[in-house]
């Protein structure tokens, strides 16, 4: 509480904002008091948890598509989704914008899909950004290896590029990004750093994001060197983590850390690991007090407007309303809202997307701790 005090002090004062994203820092600068004050009335919300909070997100999660080019292990998108795929349309962006852009710190610019296969992703993320909005987006990188994908990811203003490479030869790279060709991941990293330096723009920063499994672990010592060759901007190493939902073979339980054909992903190392996959025999612990922040700062925008709690929620299993028949203001202020924000603070463990989350396991905080190291290859 006193570290909570101090910031939102040295916020008043200066007007910037600080914190973390997949051990990537992100600093807000200059702000208008506006943001300043709801993002404190947000972080209030966090901590006290009421049904009503007393801000908008500050925070929000948006899904351009739900269409991809890979067929990734444990990812819906390669099982079908249970819900209509498409590409959201610029006038429902520009309504999110207009209705949360003077609340906005931050947009993650991705959920089920690859980002960059709506053709007006780069539109939407210039629009956030003369919004004051930064944007961070992740992407399977295949896009950048043609065309003029490279130049416009830079042009359009986008804060951060994280390029999900879960492999440095094509053998594991395909383990789990099946149809993926590390060849063109490469070339599309390249592609983009080359048009960095063409345009002298520090932005985007990338990212170079290795999710360590069994099959790459071995890979991990050279990761560095190979990550840094490309030119990048930062390399972090993510733990093992799994969708609640997507596979028996790989929810919480003694023996089962195996997916579809048997094979095992669990990396041996724990520091590579989420504490809900049991290590040594020992089950996981249990957090007494959940810190998801979801309810009360993160929501998720499917393509069609679709308004979730989470983005854990891929399936819609728990919709909290749509865009397409309410303001936003009306849904998060709303009754459905207001009860599961009651349930989750009462009952957590109860809650069939809360249950099996990480954030229910002490030490798997999914926004601290999903990451396990970061290096950085340049100054500042």
């Amino acid at each position: 509480m006193i570290r909570k005090l101090s910031q939102a002090m040295s916020a008043m004062l200066t007007r910037n904002v600080s914190f973390e994203m997949d051990l990537v820092p992100l600093t807000f600068q200059d702000l208008p008091l506006k943001k300043i004050t709801n993002w404190l009335l947000t972080e209030s919300s966090v901590v006290f948890k009421p049904s009503r909070p007393w801000g908008f997100p500050t925070i929000l999660q948006v899904e351009p598509t739900s269409r991809c080019n890979l067929r990734c292990k444990l990812c819906p998108v390669g099982t079908g989704l249970g819900r209509p795929v498409g590409d959201m349309d610029l006038p429902m962006f520009r309504r999110i914008i207009d209705e949360l852009g003077e609340y906005l710190l931050l947009i993650m610019f991705w959920d089920w899909g690859e980002p960059f296969l709506n053709p007006d992703a780069y539109e939407m993320i210039r629009i956030a950004h003369r919004a004051g909005i930064k944007v961070v987006c992740s992407t399977n990188g295949h896009v950048f290896a043609s065309g003029d994908h490279a130049r416009r990811v830079v042009d359009c203003g986008l804060d951060v590029l994280v390029f999900s490479v879960d492999g440095i030869t094509q053998e594991t790279y395909e383990r789990y990004r099946r149809r993926g060709s590390l060849e063109k991941v490469l070339k599309g990293i390249t592609e983009v750093v080359a048009e960095k330096h063409r345009l002298h723009s520090d932005t985007p920063l990338v990212n170079f994001r290795f999710i360590v499994m069994k099959h790459s672990e071995g890979e991990v010592p050279r990761i560095k060197e190979f990550a840094s060759s490309l030119g990048v901007d930062v390399l972090t190493l993510r733990k093992f983590h799994f969708v609640p939902g997507t596979g028996n073979d790989l929810e919480p339980g003694p023996d089962k850390k195996t997916v579809g054909d048997g094979e095992t992903l669990v990396p041996s190392q724990s520091k590579y690991q989420l504490p809900m996959i049991p290590r040594g025999g020992q089950q996981p612990l249990r957090v007494e007090r959940n810190p998801c922040k979801n309810l009360w700062n993160c929501p998720t925008i499917h393509w069609d407007g679709t308004v979730c709690s989470c983005c854990m929620d891929y399936n819609e299993q728990r919709p909290i309303g749509s865009l397409r028949a309410k303001s936003f203001r009306e849904i998060w202020y709303g009754e459905g809202y207001r009860r599961l924000r009651r349930a989750f603070r009462d009952k957590w463990k109860e809650l069939a997307l809360c249950k099996d989350c990480a954030s229910g396991f002490q030490g798997g905080d999914v926004g601290r701790e999903a990451n396990a190291e970061a290096f950085f290859f340049h100054d500042g």
